[in-house]
């Protein structure tokens, strides 16, 4: 349990660190959008700058819902596919097995 809470925890803190970043980069390009535009007053600069961040963070917020959705779906495909595997391959054991157990009593019958 102790390991689990410790790893949901890391994987929390990476989120909020990458989110972070994110978050930084939309204000660094909003500041170099701002910066092309030298006619604009302090007043204007912040707003675009304040607008261009959160409409950055809202199309980042999709496309990381869009790919934790993917990754969940695809995690279920994977499952899926993994437990159909593992049962035929113990099915193909057990056939394989009840083989060789049949070929070992048939030579014993036919031994005596």
């Amino acid at each position: 349990m102790h390991d689990k809470d410790c790893a949901r925890g890391l994987a929390r803190m990476e989120g909020y660190l990458l989110w972070n970043a994110e978050i930084e980069d939309a204000r660094r390009r909003a500041t170099r959008l701002t910066d092309q535009l030298p006619w604009l007053t302090s007043a204007q600069r912040e707003d675009v700058e304040r607008v261009y961040v959160a409409d950055r963070a809202a199309a980042s917020r999709e496309t990381l819902t869009r790919i934790a959705e993917r990754a969940a779906e695809l995690r279920g495909e994977y499952t899926a596919r993994y437990e159909q595997l593992r049962m035929r391959c113990v099915a193909a054991t057990l056939v394989a097995t009840a083989g060789l157990g049949g070929t070992g009593a048939a030579l014993a019958v036919l031994a005596r």
